[in-house]
């Protein structure tokens, strides 16, 4: 099979392995002497060949790699971890790091690199913190985290660097949210409460209940409400609420229609429709409309 490698320069830097037979890579500065800010420098995503290895006693900047599929084992610091789907880890200056792929499950795995004053404090602040190692749920959101600031790096305009940025942000989000649904849970709770998630949030302008959501999922309202509370700090009827509201405000905004138009469409009594948008968005559907 022909392999694809997508370089921003031709000659990647000394410290990215060639020991892959596959990538999607990008490069932006390199050198950021005496930078103040929080900068991206390079990530991108690698399919690792069976003989890949890396073993570092320190690394120049910040790092945060997410294993997609495959598996392998990981030495950071003076403890070992075994690497599958779902596992991310950050290492980073003074941090020592040993990684190996399987040689029948090779590794498929992102990464980005970073520096910036205060860099090991920002990641700590999304609970990945140089030396962490975390199983997180969300791997999808994970996947296209990763794939935007990719494509967002890939451009090579000048906004680049600051658009790959922007993507950090939200990717750091992810593993924080993602980290709750993985760490600690068994791998069929954190799969119930996705698909719960996923069907009220497909289904929210015609779900009147979330017992409703809560049969069409078949389990109990209290499990699933459980679940909320553990993965997303709400509760379901708050999701479902959101949802609708966020919903109804758009259909505000562009429909011309009125408040009770739209709280009959979503099936919601008008006077708790706007109680509800008033907790939502800190005015009443009135004003709102007022404001368009």
């Amino acid at each position: 099979m022909e392999t694809t490698l997508r370089y921003a320069q031709q000659n990647p830097p000394v410290f990215i392995s060639q020991q892959v037979t596959n990538a999607r890579r990008f490069y932006l500065n390199l050198n950021p002497d005496n930078r103040r800010d929080i900068a991206v420098v390079c990530g991108g995503w690698e399919e690792c060949s069976s003989d890949y290895i890396v073993d570092r006693p320190t690394f120049p900047y910040f790092s945060v790699e997410f294993v997609a599929s495959g598996r392998g084992d990981l030495t950071l610091g003076d403890r070992h971890h075994l690497l599958t789907p779902g596992v991310v880890f950050a290492y980073g200056p003074g941090v020592s790091h040993v990684m190996r792929s399987s040689s029948t499950e090779r590794l498929r795995k992102y990464f980005v690199d970073l520096t910036g004053e205060g860099a090991g404090e920002y990641l700590a602040e999304f609970g990945i913190a140089p030396g962490t190692v975390l199983t997180v749920g969300l791997t999808s959101e994970m996947r296209q985290a990763f794939d935007g600031m990719i494509h967002a790096a890939l451009t090579f305009d000048r906004f680049a660097e600051r658009a790959a940025r922007l993507q950090l942000d939200s990717l750091l989000i992810w593993i924080a949210r993602g980290a709750r649904v993985g760490a600690g849970s068994s791998q069929r709770a954190a799969a119930v409460y996705d698909r719960c998630r996923q069907h009220i949030a497909a289904n929210f302008h015609t779900l009147r209940t979330v017992e409703e959501a809560a049969a069409a999922c078949h389990i109990d309202v209290t499990y699933m409400t459980r679940l909320f509370r553990r993965y997303q700090d709400e509760t379901p009827y708050r999701y479902l609420q959101r949802l609708q509201i966020q919903w109804a405000a758009e259909r505000l905004q562009t429909s011309g229609c009125l408040v009770k138009t739209v709280a009959a469409e979503l099936n919601i009594d008008p006077f708790q429709f706007s109680r509800a948008f008033k907790r939502v968005y800190g005015l009443p559907p009135s004003a709102f409309i007022e404001s368009r």
